[in-house]
């Protein structure tokens, strides 16, 4: 193994393309590599999500029954529920103490999260110090990479300052992760933003023949080639982009015939949409069966908690230890003389 990874999503709901492609299947790939750990990240959810907390459940079960069915391996990585670990607790408060507050405030990821959900100034202590829990959920287990697309490369520049102060501060104990880009980062939604469930501009795994031709059908295009006729612009289309990622094979094709006004917007998006149709039906057939039996999710994420546990927990010792706050019995046999 090259080493240990840990990744994760915050639980709300089926996995949309943009998750799959731009980190899903590159976890599926890790698992050969690397010693993985895959969070469902259910505090990352309340920094932004704590007055709605009602479908938490559900959206967990959804999550992992996509994980499962694109190729996580329950026998070869390890899937824990973050809540269930208190070790990232602990180790985020211990991390707090020492992270300067200028380093959260210059971060750019959170202020694009706040421009995008449309937040006040008036926000929550969870939302700022989010990268800090980020930065323990990493350095619980020691990771050596953190497969991210190119908006948490932040968060992981983050993580690495505060594992480097930690240890010139006690005791080298955490390694300086370092970041894995995917080879698509960023899948636009269909408005032609950043894909994204709270945007409501996504995709999904689950969603049907039905579903995914509506969603392609008003997906934005080149707002320049009115006409079918009218020489289109590729390079600055969002259904181009999705045919450079389902369609490969004929990107050469389609881009050439777009270019020359002889392919039409609708044509096009419906040929997307076979793509995409026909890339997804084998995952959504091992979904179906993974749905079926809800006692083995249940057990696998119970599974994974507890051997995440044990990795957690040694990995405090060692920081409590290192930080003089672990109760010494040399200490007080050598007072009490």
């Amino acid at each position: 193994m090259k080493g240990i990874i840990l990744s994760g999503f915050r639980p709300t709901g089926k996995v949309h393309i943009g998750n799959l492609k731009g980190a899903l299947e590159n976890w599926v790939k890790l698992q050969d590599e690397y010693a993985c750990y895959f969070e469902i990240a259910d505090w990352h959810l309340l920094t932004t999500s704590y007055d709605d907390v009602a479908s938490i459940q559900e959206n967990i079960f959804q999550m992992v029954v996509d994980w499962l069915a694109a190729g996580i391996d329950p026998k070869r990585s390890i899937i824990f529920l973050q809540s269930s670990v208190k070790e990232h607790a602990e180790l985020y408060l211990l991390f707090s103490m020492i992270t300067p507050l200028s380093w959260l405030y210059r971060n750019p990821t959170l202020k694009e999260q706040i421009r995008d959900l449309e937040m006040t100034s008036d926000n929550n202590y969870g939302l700022l110090g989010y990268p800090v829990l980020q930065a323990a959920d990493i350095l619980c287990y020691k990771a050596t990479a953190v497969p991210v697309g190119e908006d948490q490369l932040p968060h992981l520049e983050l993580t690495r300052e505060i594992a480097r102060r930690f240890n010139n501060l006690y005791e080298e104990i955490f390694p300086e992760p370092k970041s894995l880009i995917t080879q698509f980062p960023r899948v636009l939604g269909i408005d032609g933003k950043k894909m994204s469930k709270s945007l409501n501009n996504a995709i999904y795994i689950a969603d049907s023949e039905e579903e995914i031709r509506r969603k392609v059908k008003l997906s934005i295009t080149d707002t320049a080639k009115i006409r079918k006729n009218d020489p289109g612009h590729p390079d600055i289309c969002n259904i181009f982009s999705y045919h450079k990622i389902f369609n490969r094979e004929q990107t050469d094709e389609i881009k050439d015939s777009c270019q020359k006004g002889e392919l039409g917007c609708v044509e096009c998006k419906n040929r997307c949409a076979d793509k995409i149709i026909e890339y997804l039906k084998p995952l959504q057939e091992k979904r179906k069966n993974f749905e079926k039996d809800p006692d083995v999710i249940y057990d696998i994420v119970e599974d994974g908690n507890k051997k995440a546990r044990i990795i957690a927990q040694k990995t405090l010792d060692e920081v409590n230890e290192s930080m003089n706050l672990k109760i010494n019995r040399r200490f007080y046999d050598k007072t009490s003389l």
